[in-house]
């Protein structure tokens, strides 16, 4: 992620044109995303499917890739943010809404192999104490998943470990077959 040096305020950076790939704010700090190469383009697009695949038809959550979720002062794009169904902001014609101003129930990161770990933990982190319930930070190079839980308690898992859901989501996935989406 490349930063700015200088600070800004949200209602500067939501003047300013969209970027490719997307630009955050942290802490008064433009943070252009990296764009995603081939493991994390695919591990995103497999989970957004499998969760979607559950969630979605049975109108409980539906995952996003790349939303732009405001958060206080920072504005956060998660490589998948899933919200429950009733909390999916509409218009009062019931579309769905362009402009997300509250974090998701679940978000979901994919470190690529130039990310800096930590400040993609310090998203997860932030979405945590906004009120996200469950985070991940996936880990292609080590094959593990970090887990963060709403009261901000972490857990490292690996190999054949059952990775926490949101608890109406009936799906089951192990780390392991996570990353068996990366072999064809």
């Amino acid at each position: 992620m490349k930063t700015t040096t200088s600070i800004i305020s949200l209602d500067e950076f939501l003047q300013l044109p969209e970027t490719q790939p997307a630009s955050q704010l942290i802490d008064g700090k433009i943070i252009k995303k990296i764009m995603p190469q081939g493991e994390h383009s695919r591990l995103q697009y497999k989970l957004c499917s499998t969760i979607n695949k559950v969630a979605e038809n049975n109108k409980i959550a539906c995952g996003f890739p790349e939303l732009r979720c405001i958060l206080n002062d920072n504005v956060i794009v998660p490589d998948i943010s899933v919200f429950r169904w009733e909390r999916i902001p509409r218009t009062t014609s019931g579309r769905i809404a362009n402009r997300f101003d509250l974090y998701p129930d679940w978000s979901i990161e994919i470190l690529s192999p130039e990310q800096s770990q930590t400040k993609v933990l310090k998203k997860l982190l932030i979405c945590s104490e906004s009120g996200t319930k469950l985070g991940w930070l996936i880990d292609p190079n080590e094959e593990t998943v970090l887990i963060v839980f709403a009261e901000q308690k972490v857990q490292l898992l690996s190999g054949d470990d059952t990775l926490p859901i949101l608890p109406e989501i009936e799906l089951s996935l192990t780390v392991n077959q996570v990353f068996s989406w990366l072999t064809f």
